[in-house]
């Protein structure tokens, strides 16, 4: 039998109707169960999310997309970069709208319909507003979204072709969180927002019983923290696995925050019971952009019962990552899945983290998503593109500099490494723009550099100077 208990005091609360917070000191509320529940729950099924449904809150209609059971992907070739002899990645983009947070989704809504809802309505940085509108979608809901003015545009396309309602309210989510918190006491709408919905802990806690049965426990599990919920819940699901008797042992868990919003990593480092943000947050990895984390104290107390540790990590450490994972691993994960291995190479410096120690980084969602990351993706190709046509043009003027030559010799001279067809091209292009020219000897096209193309060979010499 499940209830509802304040984290803080203790106290006690049905699961009907939802609520969130404690009505005694207004602490947050999570589903507890007695032991026996607990200990006698099976996993059933296909490894897939519903396999653990006894373990979590109960459900009559079930709403699911196939969510869960994603593969926990062993890293070889980024273990050896970074010089770890076990690292997997627990690839949360595999589920059915790419990201952790159909597991929140494939619950509340299979509750909201149980209790008789027709409106959900949620505040969110993305992801979870992708996600709720298409299971929403799918059981016939409207589905309410709040957004702040900065969210990725690839989760609101998604949000916007499953036809949510979608409304504007404030810079940072913790704005748009008010804005949805009102809504649904106003419109007696379901609040589907995962800082104001304890179900989304009993989601996510299922990411730790599949770890536990691809590869046991790990030492360490690294997870990016915006509101602070999902560390917790993964803490929290390895707590239940101990308790069951499942696991004699548990991992340390490394919370991850962006250098420019990290509230719960300063509470830790500072001692600090409260985590909030007195300074303006400033983050491109926007899914963990939050200035007062809801589950802020909850996180601290699993990191800390864990023996972890927390850190933050640049937006340049961040997009790096994120490029390294994908050029050596095939996973594009979203910049806030992407800080968790820039924390595992800053601790791998520090020699916090041991060489053979297994360690779980959670890649929360897709790079799709986040638009910023492919402009700047798509900006530094057509600066390559450009640089290399540039190259190319620069090589022929200083092979014409040394002395006169027709096509087919410039083309060895370049070593073959283009077509002769795109080597005219540019020669073409350089006798438009003067700065070569051209004459027939010996039946053959000669070319020769002129004086503006000699102006302009001491040109680039000059610019490599401020380089």
């Amino acid at each position: 039998m499940f209830f509802l208990q304040c984290t803080e005091c203790g106290a006690k609360f049905e699961t009907y109707p939802p609520q969130y917070s404690c009505k005694r000191c207004g602490n947050p509320l999570e589903y507890k169960c007695d032991d026996k529940t607990l200990k006698t729950g099976k996993f059933v099924g296909n490894f897939t999310f519903w396999r653990y449904r006894d373990l979590m809150p109960k459900v009559k209609n079930l709403v699911s997309m196939r969510e869960g059971g994603t593969p926990l992907v062993k890293a070889r070739r980024l273990a050896k970069s970074a010089g770890l002899d076990h690292l997997y990645f627990k690839d949360e983009t595999r589920n059915p709208t790419n990201s952790f947070r159909d597991r929140c989704a494939a619950l509340m809504v299979s509750n909201a319909v149980d209790f008789g809802y027709r409106s959900v309505v949620c505040a969110t940085n993305g992801n979870l507003g992708a996600s709720l509108a298409a299971y929403c979608a799918k059981s016939g809901l409207t589905c309410h979204i709040v957004v702040p003015k900065n969210v990725d545009m690839g989760k609101l396309a998604q949000m916007l072709i499953y036809d949510a309602v979608i409304e504007e309210y404030g810079e940072i989510v913790d704005d748009s969180l008010k804005r949805a918190d009102e809504l649904a006491k106003e419109m007696g709408w379901y609040q589907g927002s995962v800082e104001f919905n304890p179900l989304s802990i009993e989601a996510l806690k299922t990411i730790a019983y599949e770890v536990y049965e691809q590869i046991g426990v790990p030492d360490w599990f690294i997870i990016s923290m915006g509101s602070g919920g999902t560390l917790y819940a993964v803490w929290k699901g390895f707590r239940e696995l101990e308790i069951r008797g499942e696991v004699n042992s548990l991992p340390r868990m490394v919370g991850v925050q962006a250098e420019g919003c990290p509230p719960i990593v300063n509470a830790y480092l500072h001692g600090i019971q409260e985590p909030a943000l007195k300074t303006r947050p400033s983050t491109h990895a926007l899914a963990i952009l939050v200035k007062n984390p809801w589950y802020g104290k909850l996180a601290l107390k699993a990191i800390k019962e864990s023996k972890g540790t927390a850190t933050t990590v640049s937006d340049e450490e961040i997009f790096s990552a994120e490029q390294e994972i994908a050029k050596l691993e095939g996973i594009f994960a979203e910049p806030a899945s992407a800080a968790t291995y820039a924390a595992l190479k800053k601790l791998i410096n520090k020699r916090v983290i041991d060489k053979k120690d297994k360690v779980v980084c959670l890649i929360t969602g897709s790079g799709l998503k986040a638009t910023d990351v492919l402009q700047a993706l798509t900006k530094k190709r057509k600066t390559a593109v450009v640089g290399l046509e540039l190259s190319t043009k620069e090589k022929i003027l200083r092979i014409l500099r040394e002395g006169d030559a027709y096509g087919y010799e410039l083309w060895k001279k370049l070593g073959k490494v283009m077509t002769r067809a795109a080597i005219y091209q540019h020669l073409n292009e350089l006798s438009k723009n003067g700065l070569i020219l051209s004459y027939e000897k010996d039946g053959r096209k000669y070319f020769r550099i002129t004086k503006r193309g000699m102006r302009a060979l001491r040109a680039f010499d000059d610019l490599k100077l401020l380089l």
